[in-house]
Order: structure tokens, then C-alpha cells, then sequence
């Protein structure tokens, strides 16, 4: 008879934490996006934010806040009550992979500070040519800076940026010599590539591909590891230089200490929210390949790319400041 007392106890005093997991969200959920509207971590988040909102009952909201390069993004997710969960980031990798290397003031630590909670999805670069240099494939790219080392520029969106990181990363892997010319992002990399002021560059194929059609730039590689759908002609860098992968990963993160039972249930949305017919096609015509991969996954892609962006960064003599 006691033991049938405790055991109805027990139940009794589950009760209320089952129905606040059944509740879950009970308020809008916010995501934080560490840089300004238009770009492609904000693009995707407002795309997944629409459908969840749609499957939650709750509105899920975009907030972005850029500057310091996640930091201010960071301060803001701390700010926001992630003890009851609902508050994530949703950012690239580089928040996570460049800015620590940039910045030693950078107050979170992946594990420590922030968790993974899904990957949404992949999104690769390409290396791009123009016309001037006559190269039409990535051989043809590697003869000609070998004949000439020194002579031949590019451009990428600034310094530190997954764009500068990728070619730094394939001039080590090949052992040429390319000069290296930053902006203050593709929109200005890009127009100067069209113009001629530098001969290649490393650019998201979106902004390169009514250039291509119209034959002002050719598009030669791209930095994932696999060949995109959306894109299956072109061959990826991985091809001439086996194991590389640069591609840009967009995913959701959270603070430590927000209950894992939201973690769960926003990983697994978001699995079901990337397979939508309509999120598929809107994806595939940013050339953005969907994922919806959960927390564990997740944290095995940072922590490769971690590694990669690290070797890439010394490679480039990135500094800390």
C-alpha cells in the first residue's frame, strides 16, 4: 500500500513538469541573427521562422544584432531569458570558427557557454574567374598562377571571412601564390571581379550567376565537400584537393542552461520544417542545400570546422587582437 502511495506520488508530482514540456512554446520564440537583414544566416532564419511559427502555435520572431562578429549577438541571447527557452541564435559557423581567432576578448566557448542545437543547413562558395585570365576550369587556374606566382589577385568579402580562408586554405593545399585583395563585403567584391580589378574571387554563386549567363565571369569550383544539387556541373574543390570543405553551415545555437526539453523540440521541428516542399525550393534557388541535422551532428560539424577555419587562419597569418 505505501509503495502504491509513493508511486502515485511520484506521478502526481510529474504531472506539472510533463504539462510545461506539452506547453513548450508558451510565449514568441526569438531568433538572434548576429549580423544585419539580407545576408544568408537572416535569410535562412526568416524562411524557418516563418514555417515554425506555423507548426508551433507561437511566433517566432527574427531580432538581428550585428557587430563585434556574434558578440553582440551573444550579449543579446544572455539577455534574453534563455533559461526558459526560448531565445536561439541562428548564425554561420564563423561566430563560432573566426571570431575566436580574431578576437581574445570573445566571452563564450562552444560546450561551456553555447550549444549546438540543429543545423539547418549548408550553403557552398565558388571560386570565380574573370574572363582576362582565360580560365575555364580549376587546372587551368592552377598552371596559370604557378607560371606567374605573385602576379594574379583576388577578391573576398574582408579579411578573416570564409571567403579569404577558402583560398587561403587552397593556395596552401596547392602551393601557389595568389594575391590576396579584402572589401568590406561581396557587395563591393563582387562588382570588382565583374570589373576587372581583380582576376578571381570567392564569391556565393547567387550574386555570380546572371554574370555567368552573360559571360562576364566563369564559374569554376565550389568549396563544399560534395557537389551541390542545386549546382551538379560544377566540381568542387574536394576534387582536386581531397578532404577540402569550406561551405558555409547555418545553424541554431543556444546558451547553456536552456532546457534541453526545448532543445529537443526546436532540433526536431526544424528537421521537418527543412523537408517542406516549399522551404525546399526556396532554398534551391539560393543555391542553399537544406540539412536539419540535431544537436549531436551539429556539434561534430563546428567542431570540424573549427579546425579547419584554425589551420586556415595560420595559414593566413590571422591575429588576435
Amino acid at each position: 500500500m505505501q509503495r502504491r502511495s509513493l508511486i502515485a506520488a511520484a506521478a502526481l508530482l510529474t504531472l506539472p513538469l510533463l504539462a510545461a514540456a506539452q506547453a513548450y512554446p508558451s510565449k514568441p520564440i526569438k531568433f538572434i541573427v548576429p549580423y544585419a537583414a539580407g545576408g544568408l544566416p537572416d535569410s535562412v532564419a526568416r524562411v524557418v521562422a516563418q514555417r515554425l511559427t506555423e507548426r508551433l502555435g507561437q511566433s517566432v520572431v527574427v531580432d538581428n544584432k550585428p557587430g563585434g562578429n556574434g558578440v553582440v549577438a551573444y550579449q543579446a541571447l544572455l539577455q534574453s531569458t534563455p533559461q526558459d527557452g526560448h531565445a536561439f541564435i541562428v548564425s554561420d559557423g564563423s561566430m563560432l570558427s573566426i571570431t575566436p581567432l580574431v578576437n581574445k576578448a570573445v566571452p563564450y566557448k562552444v560546450g561551456a557557454d553555447i550549444l549546438p542545437v540543429s543545423l539547418i543547413a549548408r550553403s557552398p562558395l565558388f571560386v570565380v574567374a574573370h574572363p582576362k585570365t582565360n580560365v575555364n576550369t580549376m587546372q587551368e587556374f592552377v598552371a596559370l598562377v604557378r607560371s606567374k606566382p605573385g602576379e594574379f589577385t583576388y577578391g573576398s568579402s574582408g579579411i578573416g571571412s570564409t571567403h579569404h580562408l577558402t583560398m587561403e586554405a587552397l593556395k596552401a593545399a596547392l602551393n601557389i601564390d595568389v594575391r590576396h585583395i579584402p572589401f568590406k563585403g561581396s557587395g563591393q567584391s563582387t562588382p570588382a571581379l565583374v570589373g576587372g580589378q581583380v582576376d578571381f574571387s570567392v564569391a556565393a554563386l547567387p550574386s555570380m550567376q546572371g554574370f555567368a549567363k552573360a559571360g562576364q565571369v566563369k564559374v569554376l569550383a565550389s568549396n563544399a565537400a560534395a557537389r551541390s544539387p542545386q549546382a551538379p556541373d560544377i566540381p568542387t574543390l574536394a576534387e582536386l584537393v581531397p578532404g577540402f570543405d569550406f561551405s558555409v553551415v547555418i545553424g541554431v545555437m543556444a546558451a547553456v542552461g536552456t532546457p534541453q526539453a526545448a532543445i529537443s523540440r526546436i532540433s526536431q521541428e526544424i528537421a521537418e520544417v527543412v523537408k517542406h516542399p516549399e522551404v525546399v525550393k526556396t532554398f534551391q534557388t539560393a543555391v542553399i542545400d537544406p540539412v536539419g541535422a540535431g544537436p549531436q551532428a551539429y556539434g561534430q560539424v563546428i567542431v570540424r570546422e573549427n579546425e579547419a577555419m584554425a589551420r586556415a587562419a595560420k595559414v593566413a597569418n590571422l591575429k588576435a587582437e
